[in-house]
C-alpha cells in the first residue's frame, strides 16, 4: 500500500482580479510541510487551482492522496467536469473555451500520477488545516505586496 498524504489547499485574492496567493499544507503521519506563493494580478479561481497543482507537484513519488479544498470550482472541475471538457476539446457545454485551461491541463496531468480523493470543506468555518492554508495564501500576498 502506498502512503497516504494529506494535502490542504487554499487560494486568496484581494479584488478579483487582483493580487492573489495560494497556500498548501502537506501532511504525512506527523511530518508537515507548508508551501505558498503569490501573483500580482490573478483571480481567486486561478489561485485555488494553483494551490492544488503545487501541492500535488510537491510529491516525489506516486502516492495515495486526500486533497481537501474549500473550492467547489476545483473539486467539481476535477471530479465532474474535466472529462467532458476533454471530450469536447476543452469547450464548455455552451461551446465556449474552458476558463483557466492552462491550469486545468496542469492539474489533470499531475492528478493522473496519484490516486487522489478530492474532498471539500466550507471555507472560513473553523476547519484548522483549511484556516492554515488560508493564512499561508494571505501571508504570501502580504510578502509580495511588501516586496519580500
Amino acid at each position: 500500500m502506498k502512503k497516504l498524504i494529506e494535502i490542504y489547499t487554499d487560494g486568496a485574492c484581494r479584488g478579483n482580479p487582483g493580487p492573489g496567493g495560494w497556500g498548501v499544507l502537506l501532511r504525512y503521519d506527523s511530518v508537515e510541510k507548508e508551501l505558498q506563493g503569490a501573483e500580482p494580478d490573478t483571480t481567486n479561481n486561478r489561485m485555488e487551482l494553483t494551490a492544488a497543482i503545487k501541492g500535488l507537484q510537491a510529491l516525489k513519488q506516486s502516492s495515495d492522496v486526500r486533497l481537501t479544498t474549500d473550492s467547489t470550482y476545483v473539486k467539481n472541475g476535477i471530479t465532474q467536469w474535466l472529462q467532458e471538457w476533454k471530450r469536447r476539446d476543452w469547450k464548455t457545454a455552451n461551446k465556449k473555451p474552458v476558463k483557466n485551461i492552462d491550469l486545468w491541463q496542469q492539474l489533470d496531468l499531475v492528478n493522473a500520477t496519484h490516486e487522489v480523493e478530492w474532498c471539500w470543506v466550507r471555507g472560513h468555518s473553523g476547519h484548522a488545516e483549511n484556516e492554515r492554508a488560508d493564512r499561508l495564501a494571505n501571508q504570501a500576498i502580504d510578502a509580495m505586496l511588501l516586496g519580500k
